[in-house]
């Protein structure tokens, strides 16, 4: 009964328009309007909610919807809590919904200045109460997107693209749509990040849409090169769409080891050399087993001075990855110590550390003495305590190294015998890498 009396107050007022605004701002009912505005709001101020609404129900009875931009969003709010406190009643909560979207409505109609705010608050609480309606809530995430751009709730463009997946999945969007919907949040995303480089919270959201995308069949590796093959013959020369394809294949699992990938990057190198360019011939490169030229393409992306300290940091840390699992043991922890110099949010350097014990910890020193060839043992165990204490997360199998590295200490009387002690300053120097690192002898 009380969603009848709200709507049936409403829809006379939409269609009385004309009639209403020649009695002025607050109707042909403005002693009333008035005398119920005064009452809700000073019960709703002290958040006395309970009296404020109905009070509030008379006042949005007898005022146009133009009257008071303040009696919507009070409304909204109001609404919110009616529709929380009837979860069991589903028929009653049903219809709370409908008013506090009518609201939403009215407000956008009424006062289109403030169509954004409006359009996003729509939309959060769609989300919250209606989003089994994928249909219904992907338009209107897309609308608000439209509307705000940049400016956008960061939840709305995950619920879009979860949306946009999900629709795929049920075949109502195609292969196409999607894509075009991840670019569309990563454009707006990839702008706000630009703008605010330390957000976080943004990053965050950037990467469960890439992740919701990944995650979804649409980002296949062959896929992808069916959609994107015919698209390049028909326009090899378009630089848009070699960006695409390129940025498309590097966020799929496994797919930049294909021709499509390698006329893309390539094409992309020769027209706008950069770091993001030079990254993707790394990428490519890595992806062949060709070290000298991965090794190339991935000093110049750094060489770069578009490319900031983070982004070299991330770029050094990959650089000692890869060389290591190629064996290139001295270039893998001499990218490491840079990528340490470089992090300065602190993002890699647990990892690092690790890396750089790992190296020490399975580097041999041929020739040596009794001490040169088990020191790189104590610098291995150095950096698992870096490691640890840098990321907590990396406890558990810095402590597993850390336990098997110590193994290979050498004892007191070997130690002696070069007359070193414990805790005494030692400097290694083994396979072109150097140290400097404290003596310990095993405990008996």
């Amino acid at each position: 009964m009380k969603k009848v009396v709200v709507i049936f107050s409403v829809i006379a007022l939409l269609f009385s328009g004309v009639s209403a605004s020649a009695y002025g701002k607050y109707g042909k009912d403005s002693a009333e309007c008035l005398k119920y505005l005064s009452f809700y709001k000073d019960h709703f101020k002290v958040k006395n909610y309970k009296d404020a609404l109905p009070n509030w129900r008379k006042a949005f009875k007898f005022c146009p919807p133009s009257a008071n931009q303040t009696m919507l969003i009070d409304g909204t709010a109001l609404m919110r809590q009616e529709i929380n406190k009837n979860k069991k009643n589903v028929q009653l909560r049903e219809s709370l919904i409908d008013t506090l979207m009518l609201l939403h409505d009215l407000r956008m109609q009424n006062f289109p200045k403030m169509k954004g705010k409006a359009l996003e608050n729509k939309t959060l609480d769609m989300i919250q109460y209606r989003n089994k309606d994928k249909k219904e809530l992907y338009a209107l995430c897309k609308e608000t997107m439209a509307e705000n751009k940049e400016k956008t709730k960061a939840s709305i463009f995950v619920n879009y693209m979860n949306c946009s997946v999900e629709l795929y999945q049920d075949a109502q969007v195609d292969i196409d749509q999607v894509i075009a919907d991840y670019e569309l949040c990563m454009g707006y995303l990839d702008a706000i990040l630009a703008a605010n480089p330390g957000d976080e919270n943004m990053a965050n959201i950037r990467s469960a849409v890439e992740t919701l995308f990944i995650g979804s069949r649409v980002a296949s590796c062959e896929n992808l090169i069916a959609i994107f093959t015919p698209k390049y013959q028909a326009d090899p020369n378009n630089l848009e769409l070699l960006g695409k394809i390129a940025n498309m294949m590097r966020s799929a699992e496994d797919c930049t080891d294909n021709d499509l990938y390698f006329t893309a990057v390539t094409a992309l190198y020769k027209a706008d050399p950069n770091y993001k360019t030079a990254y993707g011939l790394y990428r490519m490169y890595a992806s062949k087993g060709d070290v000298v030229s991965a090794n190339k393409y991935l000093e110049e992306a750094i060489a770069f001075d578009e490319s900031d300290d983070e982004t070299d940091a991330q770029y050094f840390y990959e650089m000692a990855v890869f060389n290591h699992k190629n064996g290139n043991k001295s270039k893998a922890y001499a990218s490491a110590q840079k990528a340490l110099a470089l992090d300065r949010d602190g993002d890699i350097t647990g990892k690092a550390n690790m890396l750089c014990g790992t190296i020490w910890g399975s580097t041999s020193c041929k020739g040596g003495n009794e001490i040169e060839s088990r020191a790189p043992f104590w610098v291995a165990v150095d950096f698992m305590v870096r490691a640890k204490n840098a990321d907590p997360s990396l406890t558990e199998e810095a402590d597993r190294l850390t336990a098997q590295y110590r193994q290979y200490f050498p004892e007191k009387s070997e130690a002696f015998m070069y007359n070193l002690t414990d805790g005494e300053r030692y400097t290694v120097n083994c396979g072109g890498m150097s140290a400097v690192t404290t003596v310990r002898t095993q405990i008996k």
